[in-house]
């Protein structure tokens, strides 16, 4: 393994542990074994040491988003399935999400870039929902944009309810993306209830 990626491998194992703030760069090179210089040599601050771990996250999950002819359901739960996987992996980016967003400005441009792509992508999947008829009819127009937007404030935001609400005690089955399907069964038509019976039992 190259040098970058066992530090990239490093930061986001200390990240994780102790959260973006109590890391340094000299932390991370010691934990590898390798002076600070060399280090720097790769990423010359904080900030260039995520952006490539954000570029790492980001591709760890785009190729899920990418069409393909499955069922519309099924690959959105895998694409669910995903997300909540990258969660696990990286899960310092959602814990210290705002904390980033505020002192790292190149990736926060890089954030809310692939939030808009991100928001696209959903759309696409709720109008294939509609178009299998999966979903009912809109009964308030822009209800499901909206739908769309409590999604996405329930899947950046997983994390850090799992901190806050520690005490708060769940199934293990009950995880992110079956809350997800919870959000999603009320607006389902016959034949989409019938659809999600059918991958949820496999």
């Amino acid at each position: 393994m190259k040098t970058k990626q066992k530090i990239i491998n490093q930061a986001i194992k200390s990240f994780n542990i102790h959260g973006i703030k109590n890391v340094t760069h000299r932390d991370i090179a010691k934990a590898i074994n390798i002076s600070v210089g060399n280090l720097d040599y790769h990423f010359k601050n904080k900030e260039a040491l995520l952006i490539a771990i954000y570029e790492q996250m980001v591709k760890d999950v785009s190729g899920i988003y990418q069409i393909d002819n499955s069922d519309p359901f099924l690959h959105f739960n895998e694409l669910l399935n995903a997300l909540e996987e990258s969660h696990n992996k990286y899960s310092f980016f959602n814990l210290d999400l705002l904390e980033i967003s505020r002192n790292f400005k190149e990736v926060d441009a890089l954030l809310k870039k692939t939030l808009l792509v991100r928001k696209e992508q959903v759309t696409y999947f709720i109008k294939l929902f509609k178009e299998y008829d999966y979903f009912k009819p809109e009964k308030n127009e822009g209800m499901y944009m909206r739908l769309q937007h409590t999604m996405r404030i329930l899947i950046t935001f997983w994390r850090s309810q799992q901190e806050i609400l520690s005490n708060y005690t769940v199934s293990e089955s009950e995880n992110m993306t079956f809350y997800i399907w919870e959000l999603l069964l009320p607006h389902m038509t016959e034949k989409g209830l019938i659809a999600y019976k059918n991958f949820s039992k496999k």
